[in-house]
């Protein structure tokens, strides 16, 4: 059948982007196990500051995770390899999202604590490269983005399970403009990539004493990807009998996390991509912004872990980068050490910053001269901490 120029040209993208997800469930099909860290000789911990604000929150987070973990560095147990290089003007200058010479760098880490990254969008003066959390997503199969939050005194006690390499995000930047007047872009569902995240999700309720995973689709409007990703979490379902499956709509999922009465009885939620991305920025609201919330990012082999908040560029034109406050991926560490298998290190530090934040409040970051340094308050955790 011939077609005119303008869709023989579409098609011939289409097709490319369907080789490459062909290939990248060949990939999963061949996964092995996660990783046992009790296993290695040394846990190498990558930190990687990003760009903006990032170089500057990630470092006094890295000097709290070196006072708890002293002694296991000081056996060889534990060792801290600080990246550079993803910035934006890097990024750019290679017209990659993540240099070659940063990512071998990150390969060679078994876990990754990482700063926030400049993404560009339209308007922007920079080329319209790929994000880089995307691409470290895809780069180290980092399939499962998990992000707690918790206000016991409103009942909130959340973990969310976003699926971290398909949905809308997956090829994001190999979208189609067929011509000046349509656009088309691609959303990714498969079976492999479902039914880990739906996995991953069922058995952290599982251990986690947890009674109910909450499913969130659209999957009424987009039959195919999001109907497919609910019927393979009701699948995965049966494999735990004893905790219950719902499902939501995504629409009506926003509106319910404002409810009093519904939202305590959401425990786990396990969702697409596109809208993890958006529901767990509105969770942390609850827990007092996304500058409150920390992020993991899971896979089989490797790990990452993040601050969920931008880059704040303004930030350092204004010269207050200092100020930049820490907590988000402060709260990540607690989410690495946990990873890693040094829960009472997590323990203590989770505590420390809930007092810290919450309860004691004796230095108060506003990200200017009003408030405290990154660092001082970074001192201020580890002071709590000695004194637990």
């Amino acid at each position: 059948m011939a077609y005119d120029a303008d869709i023989q040209a579409a098609l011939d993208k289409f097709a490319e982007v369907l080789k490459d997800q062909k290939a990248r469930v060949e990939r999963m099909k061949q996964e092995k196990d996660f990783i046992d860290y009790s296993a290695l000789d040394q846990i190498v911990i990558g930190v990687c500051g990003g760009d903006g604000i990032g170089p500057a929150i990630t470092h006094e987070a890295q000097r709290i995770l070196e006072f708890l973990l002293k002694d296991e560095v000081e056996k060889g147990k534990v060792s801290f390899k600080v990246i550079d290089g993803l910035t934006i003007e890097n990024r750019v200058k290679a017209n990659k999202p993540i240099p070659d010479d940063v990512l071998a760098e990150l390969k060679q880490c078994h876990v990754i604590l990482k700063g926030p990254t400049t993404t560009p969008r339209a308007g922007d003066p920079w080329p319209n490269i790929e994000s880089a959390n995307v691409a470290m997503r895809k780069e180290l199969d980092l399939f499962a983005n998990v992000r707690p939050v918790k206000v016991p005194e409103q009942g909130i006690d959340w973990t969310f399970y976003r699926e971290n390499t398909e949905g809308g995000y997956a090829v994001g930047s190999k979208g189609v403009h067929v011509n000046d007047d349509l656009a088309i872009d691609f959303t990714v569902a498969t079976t492999e990539g479902s039914e880990r995240i739906a996995r991953a999700a069922f058995e952290y309720a599982k251990k986690n004493g947890k009674t109910r995973v909450t499913c969130v689709t659209k999957a009424n409007v987009i039959k195919t990807t999001d109907g497919k990703f609910l019927k393979i979490c009701q699948e995965v379902a049966k494999d735990y009998p004893g905790i219950e499956l719902d499902d939501w709509y995504i629409d009506i999922m926003t509106a319910k996390l404002v409810d009093p009465k519904r939202r305590t009885q959401f425990q786990v939620l396990v969702l697409p991509n596109l809208y993890g991305d958006i529901l767990t920025d509105e969770a942390a609201e609850f827990q007092g912004g996304v500058g409150t919330a920390g992020s993991a990012n899971i896979g089989k082999k490797y790990a990452m872990f993040e601050a969920i908040h931008g880059s704040a560029p303004r930030m350092v034109t204004e010269g207050r980068a200092q100020y930049a406050d820490p907590c988000s991926i402060i709260r990540a560490g607690v989410m690495l050490l946990s990873h890693i298998g040094y829960q009472e290190q997590a323990d203590k530090l989770e505590k420390a910053l809930d007092k810290c934040m919450f309860t004691e409040k004796k230095l108060v970051i506003t990200g200017r001269d009003t408030g405290c340094t990154g660092a001082e308050f970074a001192d201020y955790v580890m002071e709590t901490i000695q004194n637990m």
